[in-house]
């Protein structure tokens, strides 16, 4: 008949669950933090490495694009996220964004950040992000992926290894 209802509900509720954690991160544990301790509290300080996202030249040249035409002095970090949702049951999201939770993990090449959510990270390490130009689009992809067993061919949604 039609789709049970928590299946409807899913995504919506996975988008507000995430909503409210960027929220609460985003609250400062106390008012003499900065953004310099953010910046430090999600970068580890043990002997762990996480396992990288890459970035392509392709992506890396076009936030020093979208840099250079910004107005304000605050470089942009570009986000990446992962939803339910998509063709293949999870889909990737870009964004670009000015600060960093404290669950954040930041990779950075060349004065580019790419900024990753705890949760997200677990569907994306290891994957390669780029810049593509096609002829109907150009966006920001994850082009490798080894979390994903498939996904659509426009390269916005995925399965997961099981």
């Amino acid at each position: 008949m039609s789709t049970p209802l928590i299946r409807r509900l899913a995504p919506y509720l996975a988008a507000r669950f995430r909503q409210n954690e960027r929220f609460i991160n985003s609250v400062p544990a106390s008012s003499s933090s900065s953004s310099a301790s953010i910046l430090h509290r999600s970068t580890p300080t043990s002997s762990y490495s996480p396992e990288p996202v890459h970035m392509t030249e392709s992506c890396v040249r076009r936030m020093k694009e979208l840099e250079a035409t910004e107005s304000s002095s605050d470089g942009k970090l570009l986000r990446l996220s992962v939803e339910t949702g998509g063709c293949s049951g999870f889909q990737y999201v870009f964004n670009l964004d000015d600060r960093i939770n404290s669950d954040d993990k930041v990779f950075e090449k060349e004065g580019i950040k790419l900024v990753v959510d705890n949760i997200s990270y677990d569907f994306v390490k290891g994957a390669t992000v780029d810049y593509v130009e096609e002829l109907i689009r150009s966006a920001f992809v994850v082009t490798e992926n080894p979390s994903a067993v498939g996904g659509c061919s426009c390269k916005a949604s995925f399965m997961v290894k099981q």
